[in-house]
């Protein structure tokens, strides 16, 4: 009986020193990401407001020139302007990430992809795959997730990785492509409602 309060006690002490070290690594990774995030924002914002007004200048150039037509061809012309201007931004910030540095942040921004879809798919059983840019990363990352293999297999996108659960049931895409596209129809819909463009 006694060896058995004595395994107890240290299967309890290991587990409570595990259970410690994972809270303290979860804690650092959210602080690391949230100082990351805050880090950026200035960026963003900056980059915002310059998109904003460089939008609204060619809004104002645009009404100008539509002077006197009917209020569906303004609209129109509205949108058409506004879409070629967001598809000119996404196209400089596509540009940009392909060029990332792929260590420090971006190392994190990996971490974070995959514990998103390890919740996601609610298995950390999981095969990835990625491009031959982010195999590194993925790779290094993978170190602190138990039942992840990274695929050799290479696949076409700027960055992230896509996920398969290891019996092939449950897939998810959780490529810098894939979050894009999820947010463009979000983008596109503040910036026209900036614009007043739209509604």
């Amino acid at each position: 009986m006694a060896s058995n309060s004595a395994l107890e006690s240290t299967i309890d002490k290991i587990l409570k020193n595990t259970e410690h070290d994972i809270l303290t690594n979860i804690k650092t990774g959210l602080d690391e990401s949230q100082q990351s995030l805050d880090d950026a924002i200035p960026k963003l914002e900056s980059e915002y407001d310059k998109i904003i007004s460089d939008g609204k200048k060619e809004a104002d150039k645009i009404e100008k020139q539509i002077t006197g037509s009917s209020d569906i061809e303004v609209r129109n012309k509205q949108l058409m302007v506004l879409e070629e201007a967001v598809d000119k931004v996404f196209s400089v910030a596509l540009d940009q990430i392909a060029n990332a540095d792929r260590s420090g942040d971006y190392s994190n921004l990996i971490k974070t992809l995959i514990e998103e879809a390890t919740k996601i798919l609610g298995t950390s059983d999981i095969s990835i795959f990625t491009n031959a840019k982010d195999k590194d990363a993925v790779q290094s990352a993978l170190s602190q997730f138990s039942g992840a293999e990274l695929l050799s297999e290479t696949i076409d996108c700027l960055g992230g990785i896509k996920v398969k659960s290891k019996d092939g049931a449950m897939t998810f895409d959780n490529t810098i492509d894939a979050r894009i596209e999820r947010l463009k129809p979000l983008i596109r819909k503040e910036i026209a409602a900036k614009f007043g463009v739209g509604n």
